[in-house]
């Protein structure tokens, strides 16, 4: 199980699940009241606001019933997912990878679906920089959640609040110009941080053989010594260093937790962002007081930080 940081409400008041709800799989976990993590649970996707909202009931009723706990003894549940998310109407619309573009209710739905209890939505970033936050042992936890999916972004846990920004687009560093005139963004720009930096972007430098995913390829490739994949590998960990800094840069967060797919390659990832900072902290001696190399960190292997935070908010500790 998964131990909260010390920042975490333990009178909470109750159970709450949360759902990591993404194009092809959801997460979920059911969180007890002094904050610890339980067992969680994986559903495929299936598309459509009605179907979404079906396989999130189906996620809450099957934790509780693992768990011997009834709909009665949740405090709330709460949906971490892409697209536009209305916090306060409980709407979420423009989440195409799920198939939803107009405005749905969906906490409506999924609330009606598990007896009433009350639902809460969040943008999928902002869920999971909240779990990773919860995560820390700190009382109030200052971090950027990186995450290296199909695209480039990043949730903000300022001062131990989340920060959505004035329309919900805080972190949204994907699309920062990194190369001038570089490789096209479906945004309309060109070379956005998000065409280097990401698990897309890396797939489509270095597609895999078949058996392994791109990335996993690539590392390994590098790793015994391929000249090319080495390159691959140094241009995609200097992108990625690229968002770093932008993070620390302009939010001085302790933290940079890396999320999301490519996080999975683990600390070899890890290593070569980090000798990517430290590069660039030698010919700087302002980058090298900031110590970014020291501040990045993976996020934590098999648990699901994105359902975590969805909790949180489920429970309104955000």
């Amino acid at each position: 199980m998964a131990r909260a940081g010390r920042h975490a409400a333990g009178g909470a008041g109750g159970w709450s699940v949360g759902l990591d709800v993404g194009g092809t799989k959801t997460l979920g976990v059911l969180v007890a009241p002094d904050g610890t993590a339980g067992p969680g649970l994986r559903l495929p996707t299936t598309r459509g606001a009605d179907a979404v909202a079906a396989t999130a009931a189906a996620a809450v009723h099957r934790l509780l019933a693992d768990a011997g706990l009834a709909t009665t003894d949740l405090v709330g549940v709460g949906l971490g997912l892409p697209g536009i998310v209305d916090t306060t109407a409980g709407r979420v619309e423009h989440a195409v990878n799920l198939g939803i573009d107009a405005g749905v209710p969906l906490a409506d739905l999924v609330s009606g679906a598990v007896g009433g209890v009350p639902v809460a939505l969040e943008n999928d970033l902002n869920a999971a920089a909240l779990g990773a936050a919860h995560l820390l042992p700190e009382p109030e936890p200052d971090l950027a959640f990186l995450a290296l999916g199909t695209g480039l972004a990043a949730g903000l846990v300022l001062d131990g609040r989340l920060r959505r920004g004035a329309s919900g687009a805080a972190g949204e560093i994907g699309h920062l110009v990194h190369v001038i005139d570089g490789l096209p963004c479906p945004c309309g720009q060109r070379g956005c941080l998000e065409q280097y930096a990401s698990g897309g972007a890396l797939t489509a430098a270095w597609p895999g053989p078949g058996d392994r995913p791109g990335p996993v390829a690539l590392f390994q490739a590098a790793a015994a010594g391929d000249a090319g994949a080495v390159a691959v590998r140094d241009r995609f960990a200097d992108a990625v260093a690229a968002a770093v800094r932008v993070l620390v840069l302009t939010t001085d967060v302790a933290h940079v937790v890396v999320g999301g797919g490519v996080s999975e390659l683990g600390t070899p990832l890890l290593d070569v962002v980090r000798a990517a900072l430290d590069r660039a902290a030698r010919d700087s001696a302002f980058l090298a007081a900031m110590h970014m190399a020291e501040r990045v960190t993976l996020a934590p292997p098999g648990v699901p930080v994105g359902a975590v935070g969805a909790a949180l908010a489920g429970r309104k500790e955000t």
